[in-house]
């Protein structure tokens, strides 16, 4: 049996036994609603605002509703929670008020060093979080994290993050950044914060009593421990929100005017060096975005000369492969509602997303192009869920501008399937050029464990008749035992989705995947064994790409973790690779592996490590991969992390060396003021980059950023490159 038929036989079979006998895979159920009614709270109307200070001492807080009964995940799914949290709900008019006392029988062991805005480390220290499903759909939701130092992280979840586990694709949206309140303390018998959500930060249906999806947990980090109002079965996390508990009862709720609008004014200068040739001039420039509420649930969004001087720039990376990287989006605008317009592949390995904002307003290589202005629809209505964007770029690059229209729709079916759209217009302006991209895509969850993923699209171009359609299935069975999927993709020789991130076109891909995840006990909470195949062929079925993926992961019980990959690659090449600059591997056909060692030391400690060692051979000759990284916590305000990664590659055609180093250096004044630098130098380009960035949060909303780029480089045989450029940029926040 080829494995192609093993793939699709596997996954089939996987599908059968999942619907037939879900008992003998360990299924886990979604709360019945005798258990979700276990979890519900009346909100009380608050007389008065608190002081959002992190004391708890106004009166008011004695007279509202109260939670305290907190339930294990980890390291005991169901278990009592070992320290005592306690959690006070109120709202008013415009602000749902949350009050939280983390009781601590070792207040000294609190473990607290992040007070930086956004920071991932925020996740890996003592922190409470909360999850809004404002429209009780079971899908979507808000979610706000904050810590004993009063740092906050805020994320949009879409499709219950569908994802956020290995195996599925993110529908996480870590970047969007919701206006919001938060402080807290330190005690003497633990920690507490207070924290105020407006009403106007998040959608909710225009009823005369509110009820919403709501869970609460509570990282206690030196007990690695995790614990859940409502309780959250392993392996999923907060943004299960079809398992959350229900807050009702608020009533008199308003939106004002749901209007806000935040102009911005830029002022500062660049100044770059090619060889002898020295150019400079002055950056000045003013625009404004709104957002306005049309509906309870629709939100329009219009931007005009939009600029984006205070995104954080891009973390490099080595490639040594045929296809492209992708690089993640960090524009404002083009982060809120963001998983409303995505349709691609699931997983990893990224082998199409439809639509990727960074095609617009972006130049290959990575040059911003002028952004004149645009609108966004983005909401939902019952079980209607709608976004539309249309943008207009200017032109750049001895390229025209250009406009995009995105539409994107989808109907909710049952509990957690769905049925959708996409529709994607790029045309030049004044010029006949053209691309377009359409697509249905469907989600069917029959049960809690088992969903099946699914879309087609075509895309059209001027001269181009056929061979244009794309096509992808996957079969995903997912509990606290198992993680396993088979799936399928078709991506045809001429499929040209210009706004979207395709990087390897003319293939059928299968793959394969099974997993287990033991849990012996002693030092090790999990393990985590698997093997995964992928067997990718041209469009008349030649093999071309072969992988076969083994793996043991081990998870201790202080959050440390050990993990050994063997990867044995086929690849068919039917062109040369030139894979540097000197150094062309010809066309033929290739047999090689690699394993990998990596070991991270417990991220919450205040020195942490990580370390990673590959040996491998390589298209007929050897490689070795070496990545480290050492991070320090200095104190709750100062922070810096160095990565370095080193490839090491010889071949028979010749060989080389691809140095890339990172520093990462962090202070924070305030939880709302900071200063971040980020330096890098890649060998390979023979570039040094800085970037540092100082923010003042002077009120939620409303920013000021200073922000410095800077860059060098001196490849042979070209004239030396230094660039500089200093921007001030404000935005002021007006909500009515």
């Amino acid at each position: 049996m080829s494995i192609r038929r093993f793939v699709c036989t596997a996954a089939c079979v996987l599908a059968w036994m999942a619907v037939q006998a879900p008992a003998a895979f360990g299924q886990e159920h979604d709360h019945s609603a005798g258990e979700r009614e276990a979890y519900r709270v009346e909100a009380r109307q608050a007389g008065g605002a608190p002081v959002i200070d992190g004391v708890l001492d106004e009166a008011i807080w004695r007279d509202a509703a109260t939670i305290d009964r907190f339930t294990q995940q980890e390291p005991s799914d169901g278990a009592p929670a070992s320290e005592r949290t306690e959690v006070r709900l109120l709202y008013d008019a415009q602000h749902l008020y949350i009050g939280v006392h983390a009781y601590d029988s070792d207040p000294a062991g609190v473990i607290a060093t992040e007070m930086r805005r956004d920071s991932p480390r925020l996740l890996d220290e003592d922190n409470f979080q909360i999850i809004l499903d404002t429209f009780r759909d079971s899908r979507s939701g808000y979610m706000f994290v904050t810590s004993p130092l009063g740092a906050k992280l805020e994320q949009q979840v879409f499709e219950e993050g569908a994802g956020n586990l290995r195996g599925a694709a993110s529908n996480i949206n870590r970047d969007w950044n919701g206006v919001w309140d938060a402080a807290a303390r330190r005690t003497a018998d633990g920690w507490v914060a207070e924290i105020s959500i407006p009403m106007v930060t998040v959608r909710s249906p225009d009823v005369d009593v509110q009820t919403w999806g709501i869970n609460f947990m509570r990282s206690i980090r030196r007990k690695n421990e995790q614990v859940y109002w409502s309780p959250i079965p392993k392996p999923y996390t907060l943004t299960r929100v079809s398992l959350a508990g229900t807050v009702s009862g608020m009533t008199g709720v308003t939106r004002g005017l749901d209007l806000r609008l935040k102009p911005f004014l830029i002022a500062g200068g660049r100044r770059d060096r090619t060889g002898a040739s020295v150019s400079q001039h002055a950056l000045r420039d003013v625009g404004l975005d709104m957002k306005y509420g049309l509906s309870s649930g629709l939100t329009l969004d219009v931007t005009v000369n939009t600029d984006f001087a205070q995104a954080e720039v891009d973390e490099q990376q080595v490639n040594l492969t045929r296809f492209a990287l992708f690089f993640p989006e960090k524009r404002d605008f083009f982060l809120e509602n963001s998983g409303q317009f995505t349709v691609g592949t699931q997983g990893n390995d990224r082998m199409a997303d439809l639509f990727f904002s960074r095609r617009i307003g972006l130049s290959a290589s990575g040059q911003p192009v002028p952004l004149l202005g645009g609108a966004r629809l983005t909401g939902k209505s019952g079980g209607h869920n709608m976004a539309v964007m249309q943008l207009q770029t200017g032109a750049a690059f001895g390229r025209p501008g250009e406009n995009f229209l995105v539409g994107r729709y989808s109907r909710d079916i049952g509990q957690r399937s769905r049925l959708g759209g996409l529709l994607i217009n790029k045309e030049g302006i004044d010029s006949p050029i053209f691309n377009r991209t359409m697509a249905a895509d469907a989600v069917i969850a029959p049960t809690p464990s088992l969903s099946f993923h699914s879309f087609i699209a075509r895309t059209a171009s001027p001269g181009v008749a056929d061979n244009q359609q794309a096509l992808h299935g996957r079969v995903l069975f997912q509990n606290s035992r198992w993680n396993t999927y088979g799936e399928y993709t078709d991506i045809e020789d001429n499929f040209k989705a210009e706004a979207g991130f395709v990087p390897r076109v003319g293939i059928r891909t299968s793959k394969f995947h099974i997993e287990r995840n033991p849990r012996p006990g002693g030092l090790i909470r999990v393990m985590e064994p698997m093997f995964n195949v992928q067997y990718t062929t041209d469009q008349q079925n030649r093999l071309i790409t072969r992988r076969l993926h083994h793996m043991v992961g081990t998870r201790f019980q202080n959050g440390a973790y050990l993990n050994i990959v063997l990867n044995r690659w086929l690849e068919v090449l039917d062109g040369p690779f030139a894979i540097q600059r000197n150094v062309t591997i010809p066309a033929g056909v290739y047999r090689f592996h690699d394993w990998n060692f990596t070991f991270n030391t417990n991220p919450a400690r205040r020195v942490y490590e990580r370390f990673t060692y590959s040996p491998q051979t390589f298209y007929h000759g050897t490689r070795r991969d070496i990545d480290a990284a050492v991070g320090l916590r200095a104190s709750s305000r100062a922070s810096a992390e160095v990565s370095v990664s080193r490839n090491d590659v010889d071949l028979q055609w010749g060989s080389f060396v691809v140095n890339l180093a990172i520093l990462r250096l962090d202070y924070a004044i305030s939880p709302r003021m900071t200063v971040r630098s980020l330096s890098q130098y890649n060998s390979s380009t023979r570039q040094l980059s800085a970037s540092v960035r100082y923010n003042f949060i002077f009120r939620p909303g409303s920013d000021l950023y200073v922000v410095y780029d800077g860059l060098q480089g001196n490849l042979p045989g070209r004239p030396e490159v230094r660039n500089a450029q200093l921007v001030v940029k404000m935005t002021y926040l007006v909500s009515r």
